[in-house]
């Protein structure tokens, strides 16, 4: 009997086994495959790559500080190993709560605090648990800046495509004008990838800090970037940044793919409040506005606000947002146009999210079709990205000369007449007439026929003209 009793017992034991075994696979269908690791300015990102979707908690424990993230329906798959250097994990373990659920366990250098979310696959990563840890205000400070992961450009002079402004000191109380700087994708979002394995979202980080290097040269401007290295910024949070920096004018880098390698060309684009102006415009703007899923970003809520009021307030700024965003465009298109070809001749409006901002002039600037393998090589060549940025620099610097804003050093250079300009090229867009070109230029037609050489009014699309030197009269 004592032989039957331990053999019945050893049977139930292992039924036992199979049920759990049975119970582990229905449950804990997913695995943690692998973890990355960003740093940005303000936070640490941590991504959990996973098999399939999970359910998750998040919580802080104190003495010492610790960050607990339970994963429901979820094995370990990899060892979890990540650097950690400049960040306030300290280190990172984990362990099987229950064969259902994995807990991980990251020791901090100082309290954070958490935020976490999941992701669904999209067409780079699967199913993704990301956690955000947020230095506190108190006791953050900036970290070292993150280490790119292709070169730094070199601050290499470049020949200007126009003469410098003869400028004098700045009078007390007149302000820079300010504008920001955005390199887009980042971190675990990479953006296009070129033929040669080059990323988005290096080239377009180098030619935005080359762009900076070069507003920043010119008296009266100041250059802020929305990411200074290789992580991840939600399409709102981009915006805001530049709000809270006080934007004159946002400028959004990228250098996208199309569906089509072929396709080549720059291109500048403002927001249209009715949607995409041509079927290229349509689908790069699907393709941006997805991205901002990875950062897990909500909407804008206006509830604070009368609806009518805030929607009066609205269209009256992004009409005047639109209006600038326009000008400004076109100033950076037609000097892009000289040092490489433009995908478009006018300055095309999609639904990008990175420019829905009704009271900052807002651009995106399309560099060039990473996916095309000549431009791919010549948005990883320094020479070009500087060149690219001069173009950026001199259409901002265009625009703001004509509108500057009020209390600048450049409203007060042309309210004293202190601006002399030298002579500048400029090259002829459908639509546009001698009369029009004089009045953007604030020059007389005769002027310009005589500068040009011309028996008439009459000109040809691309014809070049010679835009002589202008001195705004001084006022009294």
């Amino acid at each position: 009997m004592m032989g039957l009793g331990m053999r019945f017992r050893a049977l139930v034991a292992a039924v036992g086994v199979l049920f759990l075994a049975v119970t582990v696979d229905a449950v804990a269908d997913s695995k943690v495959n692998s973890v990355r690791l960003w740093r940005a300015p303000d936070n640490t990102r941590l991504v959990f790559d996973l098999t399939g979707p999970v359910q998750h908690s998040v919580f802080t424990l104190t003495a010492p500080d610790r960050l607990v993230i339970d994963i429901n329906g979820a094995t370990l798959g990899a060892p979890l190993n990540v650097n950690t250097s400049n960040t306030p994990i300290t280190a990172m373990r984990s362990a099987q709560r229950t064969p259902t659920d994995l807990r991980v366990v990251i020791d901090l250098k100082k309290a954070v605090t958490p935020k976490s979310f999941s992701l669904a696959p999209n067409a780079q990563y699967g199913n993704r648990l990301v956690v955000d840890l947020f230095d506190n205000a108190a006791d953050a400070a900036p970290p070292p800046a993150p280490t790119p992961s292709v070169a730094t450009v070199p601050a290499v002079p470049v020949t200007p495509t126009e003469p410098a402004i003869k400028l004098p000191p700045a009078p007390a109380g007149k302000r820079d004008i300010v504008v920001v700087i955005d390199a887009g994708h980042g971190g675990e979002d990479p953006g296009a990838s070129g033929s040669r394995g080059q990323r988005e979202k290096d080239v377009v980080l180098q030619i935005a800090r080359e762009t900076q290097r070069q507003v920043n040269g010119m008296k009266g401007f100041r250059a802020e970037l929305t990411r200074t290295g290789d992580y991840f910024i939600p399409l709102r949070g981009r915006t805001e940044i530049a709000r809270k920096k006080g934007a004159d004018l946002f400028v959004s880098i990228h250098a996208d793919a199309a569906p089509s390698a072929a396709a080549f060309g720059a291109s500048v684009f403002a927001l249209s409040d009715r949607g995409a102006t041509s079927e290229t415009a349509r689908w790069l703007a699907d393709s941006e506005n997805r991205s901002d899923l990875i950062g897990g970003a909500g909407n804008v809520s206006l509830d604070d606000k009368d609806r009518m009021l805030a929607g009066v307030l609205l269209d009256l700024s992004m009409t005047a947002s639109l209006t600038s965003s326009l000008n400004v465009g076109q100033k950076v298109l037609s000097n892009i146009g000289r040092v490489t070809p433009l995908h478009k001749q006018r300055v095309e409006q999609a639904g990008f999210m990175v420019l829905k901002s009704p009271d900052i002039p807002s651009i995106l600037v399309e560099t060039g079709f990473i996916s095309n393998a000549n431009e791919a090589s010549k948005l990883a060549a320094s020479n070009h990205q500087q060149a690219l940025a001069r173009s950026i620099s001199s259409g901002v610097r265009q625009f703001f000369q004509q509108n500057p804003p009020p209390g600048t050093y450049i409203a007060w250079l042309r309210d004293s007449g202190k601006i002399v300009q030298g002579p500048r090229d400029h090259r002829v867009n459908p639509g546009e007439t001698l009369a029009m070109i004089a009045v953007r230029y604030q020059v007389s037609p005769a002027t310009l026929r005589s500068a040009n050489s011309l028996s008439s009014d009459e000109l040809k699309i691309g014809q070049h003209l010679t835009i002589p030197s202008t001195e705004l009269a001084a006022k009294e």
